[in-house]
């Protein structure tokens, strides 16, 4: 299969693209601040039925270890 020539230039970007303001990284360290996952085992997920139960019940698992 031919490939075709407009592909291979090395700018393909379309004209309405305007990049040329734009700041690289801009929300790069508000991204990393606010990354917070945790994935859980699938044996451990498959008790819970949504990360609002996995919630409630590291919340009572912080009560009962609060009052020891």
């Amino acid at each position: 299969m031919k490939k075709n020539s407009k592909s291979d230039s090395s700018d393909d970007m379309r004209p309405e693209y305007d990049f040329s303001r734009g700041v690289r990284g801009k929300y790069a360290q508000r991204f990393r601040e606010g990354t917070n996952v945790i994935v859980l085992d699938p044996d451990v997920a498959a008790e819970f039925k949504d990360s609002a139960a996995v919630n409630d019940a590291l919340r009572q698992l912080l009560k009962t270890r609060a009052k020891r």
